[in-house]
């Protein structure tokens, strides 16, 4: 298992207004939360002062990511991938276009997501739980997950390492939240709408140990 830094340009290319976004008068903390979790329109589609603020394909943005899993991973045309919490699947479809006749699959909480994806690659996502992947063991040539298990309670985070290290061969990464010191903590707290899993680089550790996860990971920072 290896610290691998993939997604770090794409999560500080967003500003970040900490204070406003935990004292906004008609969106406060609590209510943006309630909003977030119910994983429909207002998560992805609604107010920027809940989540997304409109969640839309972006040419180039997820590419690059894409282009560096590849070259990393060394995958190739033939190979099954796997993203646990694809969301509308924008990364899987900026996989098409780096590498050709790959054998995709998403899955995802999220029901509006899934009915709102990209369309090329609506046909090969599904809802459904990370905490009981519906894939045998041993299925997929490279299978990751970003920015998506902090979102769960420790006894499913628990459970979804292991569904994530079962379905996999030897390739695995995913990207989680993470903070180093007490300002870190306190900006993720305030900016977090989904988070359940507030953990330092040593207890993540200590979780990929715990359930025997050996692929790699990189952790996000709100500084």
């Amino acid at each position: 298992m290896a610290y691998i830094d993939l997604m770090s340009a794409v999560h500080k290319s967003t500003k970040r207004d900490y204070l406003a976004r935990v004292n906004d008068p008609d969106f406060p903390k609590a209510k943006a939360a309630a909003l977030a979790k119910e994983w429909g329109f207002d998560y992805w589609d609604g107010d920027r002062k809940i989540c997304y603020g409109g969640y839309r394909y972006m040419e180039g943005r997820w590419e690059k990511v894409a282009r560096a899993m590849v070259e990393h991973y060394g995958i190739k045309p033939g190979d099954k991938i796997l993203d646990i919490g694809c969301g509308k699947g924008f990364l899987l479809y900026d996989f098409t276009k780096v590498v050709p006749g790959l054998e995709l699959y998403g899955i995802d909480i999220s029901e509006y997501a899934i009915d709102n994806a990209k369309d090329e690659i609506k046909d090969r996502l599904r809802v459904g739980n990370a905490t009981a992947l519906p894939f045998p063991d041993n299925h997929f040539d490279f299978v990751y997950s970003i920015t998506t298990l902090h979102n769960l309670h420790c006894y499913d985070l628990d459970k979804a390492l292991r569904e994530m290290q079962r379905v996999g061969k030897n390739n695995k990464y995913l990207c989680v939240e993470s903070y180093r010191n007490e300002e870190e903590k306190a900006n993720l707290l305030y900016w977090q709408v989904t988070c359940e899993a507030f953990n330092t680089p040593e207890e993540w550790d200590w979780w990929f140990k715990q359930t025997g996860y050996t692929g790699d990971h990189s952790l996000i920072y709100f500084e």
